[in-house]
Formats: structure tokens, sequence, C-alpha cells
């Protein structure tokens, strides 16, 4: 995610603090590379030329010519006025004080928009505990309605259709009273797209939007195709007002372009970002919390948010008791590594931590097929192996390394390893500290 964007301007900031004091020079240099570096990936020349002027007035402006640590200045300014360019305050969805609040979602044809309609669904069951329903409403694209029910069903929404052959402003309205029957708390109507910005795509999304008096307008826009997704969403704005983007792709997105634009050109902000395939993959979208993570400050708040989600306070003491009193298995790390895994992607997660983004994050070279292998070892296991990994010894290494489709070699390296884990818990829990260097020798 913004890998390309996020190198080249931590590099300009690196530079810029290495130096001792900045001249006027410096920072016209600096502000030089951060302008190409925007305009490469793929940003609104308008918003860069913007940008690069209010970041360069805040420097000049801010005595950091000659202060004392000028460096970490310049990148506060940096952070803060990115932070702004996307919109500033992170916004959410607004909710109706009679129930069903409808949720509008619009989009051209192969945005993502279905998926993002089930990834909201769930979001909002899983943030919000709200009973939600889908309204197919998009009778145009063969098998929409098909992939609407399945991924509705995956998420636990029900789905409110009528096949192809309705009038799609019938159909919503229709959605609308069976929900309001149900008791539902949040209708999302998913609409109709088109292969670009029509007059039919925009007259239909204008009548149903008449029709069921969303309280919110979203707009589903892809990520990947930059600059076109903020021309789309620039076209909608025009046409049919709404109130927030979704932005989906966003994983796949090494630029950036697209996201660092719409809220400047469009004046709406983004709401929801799409950050993967999986239906829960998916998040509210913190403008301050990207632009850390843009220039490799980490996003620390949002880790802490997936793990709150994956662990309850008994879970995490009864944790902190097993590992006081050394009773930590390979039962329990492979519970731990289920729950780590369930936060998403470990290439994400480390780009949540401070220092790690850009080249630092390739060069480790994350490779989820490790922890694959880590899991069928441990499942190849008795539960008497897990708890006491000091009786797997020869027949039952070849044993293990058989039924994981591994080598003995892989099952000794994990045994080693996690020896050398257990010998590290059990010096911290005397309130010791271990010898490392020791024990990472021993681990080998």
């Amino acid at each position: 995610m913004f890998d390309s964007l996020s190198e080249k301007l931590q590099a300009t900031l690196a530079d810029v603090r290495a130096h001792g004091t900045l001249t006027e020079d410096d920072i016209a240099k600096a502000m030089r590379e951060i302008r190409l570096a925007l305009l490469e990936a793929d940003v609104n020349f308008k918003v860069v030329k913007s940008f690069t002027a209010t970041v360069k007035e805040r420097c000049l402006g801010a005595d950091v010519v000659g202060a004392l640590n000028p460096g970490q200045q310049v990148v506060k300014i940096v952070n803060e006025e990115l932070a702004a360019l996307m919109g500033g305050a992170s916004m959410g969805l607004t909710f109706s004080p009679r129930p069903p609040t409808v949720v509008l979602m619009a989009g051209l044809q192969g945005s993502g928009k279905t998926t993002a309609t089930a990834k909201l669904a769930r979001w909002l069951k899983a943030e919000h505990g709200s009973s939600v329903a889908l309204a197919a409403c998009d009778v145009y694209r063969p098998a929409a309605v098909d992939q609407l029910r399945t991924v509705g069903a995956q998420v636990g929404a029900d789905v409110y259709e009528q096949g192809t052959d309705r009038d799609p402003v019938d159909i919503a309205r229709w959605a609308l009273d069976q929900a309001k029957m149900a008791g539902k708390d949040v209708l999302i109507v998913d609409t109709s797209g088109r292969l670009h910005v029509d007059e039919k795509l925009m007259a239909e999304l204008v009548d149903i939007r008449r029709a069921v008096k969303p309280t919110n307008v979203l707009l589903v826009v892809d990520a990947m195709t930059g600059q076109d997704a903020v021309n789309v969403a620039e076209q909608f704005s025009q046409a049919v007002d709404f109130d927030g983007v979704i932005m989906s792709k966003l994983d796949g997105d090494a630029r950036g372009g697209a996201a660092l634009s719409v809220k400047a050109v469009t004046g709406k902000p983004i709401l929801f970002a799409s950050v993967g395939e999986k239906l829960d993959q998916f998040e509210r979208f913190h403008p301050d919390r990207m632009a850390q993570r843009i220039l490799g400050m980490g996003d620390v708040l949002s880790l802490i948010e997936k793990a709150e989600k994956q662990y309850d306070e008994d879970e995490a003491k009864a944790l902190e008791r097993k590992l006081r009193r050394n009773e930590f298995t390979l039962e329990d790390f492979l519970n731990q590594l289920r729950q780590i895994r369930k936060m998403g992607p470990l290439t994400n997660l480390l780009g949540m931590m401070p220092g790690l983004a850009g080249q630092q994050l390739k060069n480790m070279k994350v490779d989820e097929r490790e922890l694959d292998r880590v899991q069928a070892i441990i499942l190849s296991m008795t539960p008497e192996e897990r708890r006491h990994p000091e009786l797997i010894k020869g027949s039952r290494r070849l044993r293990i390394a058989k039924g994981s489709g591994t080598s003995v070699q892989h099952v000794n390296q994990l045994v080693k390893q996690f020896d050398t884990m257990r010998k590290v818990m059990r010096q911290l829990g005397k309130g010791k500290m271990p010898d490392l260097g020791a024990l990472m020798r021993q681990g080998r």
C-alpha cells in the first residue's frame, strides 16, 4: 500500500533530517523532490502544486531555517499536511434516528461495488451489532444478483431481490418496505454501474435516491485506477451529490494518487478502505494514521484495535499466567499464530510498526507460506507432543515431517526455536535479562 510513494518521501525526509541546519535552498530542494514523488504517484497536478506550496510556506514561516531540530519540524509539517490533504479527521456514517438507515451505493462497473456492499454489511454487523439487509438493484450486469446473494449469505445479511426483470427503482422502494417490516437497522442498496459515467446511470441513481431517501450515499472507486478514479468521483459529485467514498483495492495501490487526490478534488472524504480480497479486509479510513504510515511512522493505534478485536481480557490474563509459570505450549503457540493471522496479512501488520515501511519492509521478505508450514507441523503432532515438545525425538520427528509434508530439518528447527523462546520467557519470568546471544546460538 503506497509503497512507491512511501519509499520516495521517506528518502527525501531522511535527507532533510540529516542536515544540522536547513537553508531556504535546502527546503526548496526538498519540495522539488516531494513534488516529483507525488506526481509519480499519480496525484492530481493541482493538488500537488497546492500541497507543496503550503508545506513550503509553513516551513519558511515556522522558523525551520536555522532551528535546532529543523528536520523533525519539516517531517511534522509534511505529516500534518498529508493528513489534511486526505480529509483531516476521520469521518463515519450518519445513522438515522428512525431505522432503517439507508445507504445507497454508487460506482462504475468493475469498481468492486457489490463486494464493498457486502464488506460494509459485515463491518456494520461486527462494529455496531446492526442487523443489515441488502437490496439487489443491479439488474443489468450478468450474475450481479447472484453475486450479491452469495456474499450476503457469507456476511449474514438478508438479500432482498426480485430478479432482473423489474425496474430497479421499484425494487429499491419494495426493499425499503421489507426492511421496515423486518425491523432492520440498515438497508444497503446495491445499484447498477456502467463502464463509464453516462446520463442513464445518473438518472437512475437520482430516481432511486428520490424513492428511498438514503441517509448516506457512498461512491465506490477503484484505487488502482489512479487519476481515473478521481475523475469519476468528480463527475459523480457534479451530477449526483454523494456523502463519502469507499476506496476499493487500496491494498494493491503502490502509488496512492487516488487516495491523496479525491478529497481535495471533490470535497468528499474517504470513509472506508478495502484492504484485501477477503470480506473482513475492510476498515475505517483514518487520514492521520494513513499519513503516518506513508511517512514510515507506523500506525500503532490501528494495530492495537486489530489486536483488541482478537483477544478478550480473560484470554490475555490466562496467557500471561502461562508465560509467567513457563507453561506456554506449542498448542498455545498455534492458537496465538491463528489469532495473529486473523488480523490480516503479516506484511500489512508490519507496515503498521513504526520504522518498518518501504524498502525496509521489502527487505524482510515476509513469507506467509512459512506460517502455513509451522501450522502444518504443529497440527501433525499429538496433543501430548504439543504439551511436551521434549518428547519429539527420532521416529516422532520423522512421523511429524511426513504428516506435515515437510522435512525432519524443518521439524528440528521449529522445536529448537520454540525451546529457545521458552528459555527467554523463563528468564523474563524470574525478572532476569536473558543472554540473547547465547540463546540465539543454541536455537540455530
